[in-house]
């Protein structure tokens, strides 16, 4: 046999073909593998917004009319390795009734936490003296807002 034109087809596939395939192949798994993080930061907000529920602080009867306390909750994202610091503080005013104001225990200028002083009716930071007034709202110092006030509903007492 004698081998002419027509007799064998071209080579369907190269050694080029075969690179340039494969070159898209791990380009693929990469975009996959940097994408998933990706679309996880933005979809993140809106799984943790439905995973949000009323986190309960107790009966009313531990917080007197008239008063501040400090209350401490457990964090509903919390993992195995938070140990005490899965146990979040906070400050619950009521005001009377059944009409509360809860506050976040951090200062609004770095974080530190703020402490009541019943005697003035102020909270204090020591930090950098940042004070606030009995409702929450800024005194004088250097936070550039009052303390944050967490949404709270009254259920069964």
């Amino acid at each position: 046999m004698c081998r002419g034109h027509g007799s064998f087809p071209p080579p369907t596939s190269s050694r080029r073909s075969f690179l340039f395939k494969l070159g898209l192949a791990l380009n693929v798994v990469a975009a996959t593998l940097v994408g998933i993080p990706v679309v996880g930061y933005i979809l993140g907000p809106v799984r943790r917004r439905a995973a949000q529920a009323w986190i309960e602080l107790g009966p009313l009867r531990n917080f007197p009319e008239g008063q501040t306390r400090l209350a401490t909750y457990e964090n509903p994202f919390r993992v195995a390795w938070d140990g005490a610091t899965a146990d979040i503080p906070c400050w619950v005013r009521r005001l009377d009734g059944e009409r509360f104001q809860v506050f976040a225990i951090n200062c609004a200028h770095l974080g530190c936490p703020v402490r009541w002083f019943a005697q003035s009716r102020l909270f204090m930071c020591p930090c950098h003296g940042g004070v606030y007034y009995e409702d929450g709202s800024r005194a004088s110092g250097p936070p550039p807002r009052g303390l944050f006030e967490y949404e709270h509903q009254v259920r069964d007492g």
